[in-house]
């Protein structure tokens, strides 16, 4: 592992950046190796073809198998889902799950990220942001060096660099005299689906011949093949055939212009809306407005009314599904369902036609409003972390809902993007979540709590980026609007971010004054999650001041708000501020204690910024008891983790003095070789391994590679070498040069003084053995 391993701050639905493989894939041999080379040769390549012929998922599968190439990652940015092109940047840093907590610029932190990374990132759908599309390639190409882009688009992207490869369709079958040819690719596909739908489904001497005309007459679109496979379920592969020639003979005498492929797909979902019931095409049409995906909720709270009843939208679900129309996905917080973008758009096209949009719309806009509005009422209890896990899968859906406020009118907006300020917090849409605010509080004037609202909440976002100058003018305004119109809510929110900047500019008995203030208005008010905060931030300004009695008191007062309410993320970070104080006061044990309890927390909600905090309290708990090796490697997750999130983890004054204190402590501890190398193993752990050490349980694999003289990228072409790989085998695995591989073996041997590649893959089992992994390829 590399530095790199923390670029995905804990992707949860792409563990390795990429979405695992549902269906098999089947043929596309020729096409993988071609892109694979051309991917070799050329670091951006654009996978161009019609919708529907499977540019996706040859992109997927090469990204797959190039992903062992790549220190970086292999990662999927999904474009289908992105209605507005400038928020594109934004997109990229969600999908390469970047937490970054600076106000850099979403391409200045895209190209910092990816400087020194080999990356692989797979931009899918760029046909309706090509422009933007190309601008961010052209950008991140000429800034990175080890990047490559894979895309898929219905066009080239028209950048300098780019490689085209047309996706064909899958192929027919060979042409053999005398005996029945084996199987085309096409029809193997056909027989896989519609073993889904009919499970004693198989290809036969009698089918098969009837099956490749299916797939001739579907001109071999994957997409058209698994749409026509579904109508098994009703018909036999005979009167399949039947009701294709029946439907494309209609379609061509219609639009004899048309491109054949297109003119084929367009029959297959035609079809595939005929079929459906009056109230089907219904909802198909008005689920085409989600963005992202849906639930249950969703489809009914937007789609119900007008011709459908809520307690119809069930049934029309489960008979969308049936009809391949909606694909349904289990996901952690449920299931799940979304349409193809090529369905999508067709629903679109109905739902104008239908005259509906602009009201469909507002629905949709509404009920992620209310959604958001309901997120911000359960910030602080038992649903809290269920909400936020919620939010996320959303994200699309809240991101265009935002679009459709602001187009109507910008206070809308922000009052939405206020609501989701924990949402922003807690995500790698930081960023955004300010863009947002900044946006709407640009287009409004006048005197509204909901504007002195989007300003406190600006301000906060400001300075977890660091940027207290702009936080503090931003605060100014919204005190000036509360005290104009006698806002509570918004003057206890002012001082306590005013007390938080006057803390990190050293200041801090001011800042228990604003503390004390924030905290009298929050109790005021009724806002536990305020008054918690408060007390939170007094804790630590009484342990600066050394008086620790108040700092414990203030704390242990926060903890038992937060049991009464059943809260647990306001009360993690309480844990972190009284496991400082603890440490300081000499008594380790109980910092542990409350640094991993809350570490184990932040880390299942996926909040690095959290997370960073409990790792800076324990490494100084390992040099206060002088596990001084144990220090070094918990400063070294911390350096990658804090360069990932762009900004530092705690960055309080007296804080960072006791980081620089423990830095320079442990240094002269080890020596500056052994500290070095103590801080590399620990940047070198990948993330699951990272929280393992910090909470002292059983490291996978830490020990491998510990005293290897070989670097990174050797010991993964020693593994390769154990698997049997040639060097030319290997150089296509890695995207390298076969002579870049075989410098690469030849350094292998020389650093282990061996003489041949059955040595090295004797050396490679021994070191998995004495680490308890599983030996490469079984050997």
């Amino acid at each position: 592992m590399t530095n790199a391993t923390w670029r995905a701050l804990a992707a949860r639905t792409y563990p390795d950046g990429l979405p695992a493989e549902t269906t098999s894939f089947i043929g596309r041999r020729h096409e993988v190796a071609t892109v694979k080379r051309l991917l070799a040769d050329s670091r951006m390549v654009t996978l161009t073809g019609p919708g529907g012929v499977g540019k996706t998922r040859l992109a997927l599968r090469v990204a797959a198998d190039l992903r062992r190439g790549f220190p970086g990652g292999a990662w999927l940015v999904e474009l289908g889902e992105l209605d507005n092109p400038s928020l594109l940047p934004q997109a990229m840093v969600a999908a390469l799950r970047i937490q970054d907590h600076s106000a850099r610029s979403p391409i200045q932190v895209l190209t910092d990220h990816l400087r020194e990374k080999r990356t692989l990132v797979l931009l899918d759908n760029c046909e309706h942001v090509r422009n933007e599309s190309a601008m961010m390639a052209q950008t991140l190409l000429s800034s990175a060096a080890e990047l490559r882009i894979l895309a898929t688009s219905r066009q080239l992207l028209g950048i300098a660099s780019e490689q085209a490869f047309a996706v064909p369709t899958l192929s027919g079958p060979e042409p053999r005299h005398g005996a029945q040819s084996p199987a085309s690719d096409a029809a193997r596909l056909f027989a896989e689906r519609a073993a889904a739908v009919v499970p004693d489904f198989t290809l036969t001497k009698e089918n098969q011949d009837v099956v490749e005309q299916i797939c001739c007459r579907l001109d071999g679109l994957p997409l058209g093949i698994e749409l026509a496979a579904v109508r098994l379920r009703a018909l036999s592969v005979h009167q399949l055939l039947d009701r294709l020639d029946d439907r494309f003979r209609l379609l061509t005498a219609r639009s004899s212009a048309t491109v054949p492929r297109h003119r084929t797909l367009r029959a297959l979902i035609d079809w595939s809306h005929d079929l459906c019931s009056e109230h089907e095409r219904l909802l198909w049409a008005r689920v085409s407005v989600f963005t992202g995906s849906l639930d249950l909720e969703a489809a009914e709270a937007v789609c119900a009314g007008d011709g459908i009843a809520r307690n119809e939208i069930v049934g029309l679900v489960v008979g969308l599904t049936e009809k391949s129309v909606l694909i349904k996905e289990e996901q952690p917080g449920g299931v799940r369902y979304r349409l193809l973008d090529t369905i999508r758009q067709y629903g679109r096209e109905r739902l104008m036609a239908s005259g509906e949009e602009r009201q469909l719309k507002r629905r949709y806009r509404d009920y992620y409003r209310r959604l958001a509005r309901e997120a911000r009422a359960q910030l602080f209890g038992p649903a809290q972390v269920n909400m936020l896990k919620r939010l996320r899968v959303e994200h699309p859906n809240l991101r265009t809902a935002l679009e459709y406020c602001h187009a109507e009118h910008a206070g809308l907006c922000i009052d939405m993007a206020s609501d989701l300020l924990y949402h922003w917090i807690s995500t790698s849409h930081l960023g955004e979540g300010r863009d947002w605010l900044e946006r709407g509080l640009a287009d409004t004037a006048g005197l509204s709590e909901i504007r002195a609202r989007a300003l406190w909440a600006c301000a906060r976002i400001a300075i977890i980026q660091g940027d207290r100058a702009s936080a503090a003018e931003l605060l100014a305004e919204s005190r000036a609007l509360g005290e104009r119109l006698g806002l509570e809510p918004v003057l206890g929110y002012v001082a306590q971010y005013s007390g938080m900047i006057a803390m990190e500019e050293g200041h801090t008995a001011p800042a228990i004054n604003c503390f004390q203030e924030a905290l009298a208005r929050h109790r005021a008010t009724g806002d536990p999650a305020g008054e918690v905060q408060a007390l939170d931030w007094l804790s630590l300004a009484h342990s600066v001041l050394g008086d620790s009695g108040r700092a414990v008191a203030a704390a242990e007062e926060a903890i038992a708000v937060c049991d009464a309410h059943g809260e647990s993320w306001h009360k993690s970070y309480t844990m972190t501020a009284l496991g400082i104080e603890f440490w300081r006061q000499g008594d380790t044990r109980r910092a542990t204690t409350l640094e991993q309890r809350s570490l184990r927390f932040f880390h299942e909600l996926d909040d690095w910024a959290g997370a960073g905090g409990n790792l800076e309290v324990l490494a100084w708990v390992a040099a206060s008891e002088r596990e001084f090796t144990r220090a070094g490697e918990l400063l070294g997750i911390l350096r990658t983790l804090s360069e990932s999130i762009g900004v530092p983890l705690l960055g309080i004054g007296h804080l960072i003095r006791y980081h620089d204190e423990c830095e320079a402590r442990t240094r002269r501890a080890l020596g500056e070789k052994d500290f070095e190398a103590a801080v590399e193993r620990g940047a070198r752990l990948s993330l699951d391994q990272a929280v393992a050490y910090a909470l002292m349980e059983e490291v996978p694999s830490r020990e491998t590679g510990r005293h290897s003289p070989l670097t990174g990228r050797e010991t993964e072409i020693a593994h390769l070498i154990a698997q049997g790989m040639s060097n030319k085998e290997i150089a296509s695995t890695l995207v390298i040069a076969q002579r870049t591989a075989e410098a690469h073996t030849q350094a292998i041997l020389r650093k282990l003084g061996f003489h041949s590649r059955a040595q090295i893959a004797g050396w490679v089992v021994e070191q998995a053995r004495l680490s308890g992994e599983e030996p490469p390829g079984g050997a």
